[in-house]
C-alpha cells in the first residue's frame, strides 16, 4: 500500500505498511528496530535496560507521570536486564520499555499481551504517562512507554529487546473502527469466519450483540487430553529460548470426566482450545472480549488480539481457520465447564487499509493453524503427538 501522507485517509487500525511509516517518520520511536517487530497490524514493543521490583500496581492519574509515582513503590535497587534476569512468581515490575510515541492529535493507541505472553500467565499492562487506565494511549500521546509484568504460573528469565506485548494505532472513534454486528453477519454468511468440525457454524449458534462466541471443546477422545494446567512451583522459564523447555515440567495435560466436563481448580491457570476455528478477513482485525460474569467467574483470554489473516490462508492450507488458545483462571471457588460452554466473543474492528502481508504469510507467526495450546518456548509446542505428560487427574499418557 503506498503511504500519500502522514496517516491513513480512512478511520481504522493502522496496517503493516503506516506501521512502517510510522517508525520512520518518528511517530513510534523504536531504537534499533528491525521488521521481525512488525505484524499486520501491529508493532512488538521491546523491553529496557532496567527493571523495577514493585510492592503494588499503580497509575499515575491524569496529573502525574510513572516515574514520579514510581518512587512510591519500588522496592529495592534497579534490575539489570542486558544480561537478562530472574522475574518472579506474583512480583509487579515495572520496566521502561524502549520505544516511545510522537501520537498525531487524532490518532490513539492500544496494547495488548503478545499471544506467547498470555500463553505462560505472563500478566502484561502498559502504563503511560498521565493516563488512568492501562494498555490504552489517549490520542496525541507524546512521551514513553512502559510495562507491568507479573509472571503468574512461572518464574520467568526476562532481557533487554524482548518482546512481551504489542500495540496498534488507530484513527477515528469506536463508532468509526467497531464493525457492526449486521456487518459481521453478512460476513459470515458469504464467506464464513467460523467453523467447527470443518464446517460453517449456524449462524444462530454464533451471533452475539457485539461479536460472535467462541465455545470451549472439551470433547472427550479416549485419554486425550483437552488442555495443560500449569503445575504448582515448577522449573524457570527463559523467555528468550523458543522451542527449548520440556512440557512435562511445567505442565499436567487436562483429560475431561464422562460427559465432556471439566472443573477448574480455583486460581490455577489452564490452555484450552476453542471449539471453533477462526478466520479473521484481511480487512478486519478481531478481539476477544470478556464474557458476562454473570456467566460463571472465570476469566478467559489474556492475550485475544488476532490480527488480519489469523486462520485465513488464501493457499487453502488452513481454508477452514485455526483454533483460538483460550487461557483461563476461575476464581473463589472450583467451577464446572462443559463442552461447547459459551467462554468468550470475538469483536471485529475495522483496518485502515489491508496488510501487505497477512498473518502466517511471510511473518514470524507461530500460532497459525495450532493443534497446541503451548506457547513456542516449549518443545512440541506445535505438534498433534505431545509427549508423556502427568494428567491432571494423576493418569500418564503418552501423544
Amino acid at each position: 500500500m503506498p503511504v500519500a501522507s502522514s496517516e491513513p485517509e480512512h478511520a481504522g487500525i493502522w496496517p503493516d505498511a503506516w506501521l512502517l511509516e510510522a517508525v520512520e517518520s518518528g511517530v513510534i520511536d523504536a531504537p534499533d528496530f528491525a521488521e521481525v517487530q512488525l505484524q499486520p497490524a501491529s508493532i512488538d514493543l521491546t523491553l529496557g535496560d532496567v527493571a523495577h521490583r514493585l510492592r503494588c500496581s499503580f497509575l499515575p492519574g491524569k496529573n502525574d507521570t510513572v516515574e514520579n509515582q514510581m518512587r512510591s513503590f519500588v522496592i529495592g535497587p534497579p534490575i539489570p536486564l542486558e544480561d537478562g534476569a530472574i522475574l518472579e512468581r506474583n512480583r509487579p515490575y515495572l520496566i521502561r520499555l524502549r520505544e516511545r510515541l510522537s501520537l498525531p492529535k487524532r490518532i490513539r493507541a492500544r496494547a495488548n499481551p503478545k499471544s506467547s505472553t498470555g500463553r505462560l500467565d505472563v500478566f502484561t499492562r502498559v502504563i503511560t504517562d498521565r493516563n488512568g487506565v492501562f494498555d490504552d494511549v489517549k490520542a496525541g500521546y507524546r512521551g514513553p512507554l512502559y510495562l507491568e509484568v507479573v509472571p503468574r504460573s512461572f518464574a520467568v528469565t526476562a532481557k533487554t529487546g524482548l518482546a512481551l506485548n504489542q500495540l496498534r494505532l488507530m484513527k477515528g472513534d469506536s463508532n468509526e473502527i467497531e464493525v457492526p454486528d449486521a456487518e459481521i453477519r453478512a460476513a459470515h454468511r458469504t464467506d464464513p469466519i467460523l467453523y467447527r468440525n470443518g464446517q460453517p457454524v449456524d449462524r444462530r449458534d454464533v451471533y452475539t450483540q457485539g461479536g460472535l462466541w467462541l465455545t470451549l471443546d472439551l470433547l472427550k477422545r479416549d485419554e486425550e487430553p483437552v488442555g495443560f494446567r500449569a503445575k504448582h512451583n515448577s522449573s524457570l522459564v527463559d523467555l528468550s529460548l523458543v522451542d527449548a523447555h520440556d512440557p512435562e515440567d511445567f505442565w499436567e495435560t487436562v483429560v475431561p470426566e464422562t460427559g465432556n466436563r471439566v472443573v477448574l481448580e480455583p486460581e490455577d491457570f489452564y490452555l484450552l482450545l476453542s471449539a471453533e476455528a477462526v478466520r479473521v478477513p484481511p480487512q478486519y482485525a478481531a478481539e476477544m472480549t470478556a464474557f458476562d460474569p454473570a456467566g460463571g467467574e472465570v476469566r478467559t483470554h489474556y492475550a485475544g488480539f488476532f490480527d488480519p489473516g489469523f486462520g485465513h490462508d488464501p493457499t487453502g492450507l488452513f481454508s477452514q481457520g485455526s483454533r483460538a488458545a483460550l487461557e483461563i483462571r476461575a476464581h473463589d471457588v472450583p467451577f464446572a465447564v462443559d463442552h461447547l460452554q459459551r467462554v468468550c466473543s470475538l469483536r471485529f474492528e475495522r483496518m485502515a487499509g489491508e496488510p501487505t502481508t497477512l498473518y502466517g504469510s511471510q511473518r514470524g507467526s507461530h500460532y497459525q493453524g495450532q493443534m497446541s495450546t503451548l506457547s513456542k518456548h516449549f518443545r512440541w509446542a506445535n505438534r498433534a503427538d505431545q509427549a508423556t505428560f502427568t494428567t491432571s487427574t494423576g493418569r500418564r499418557r503418552r501423544g
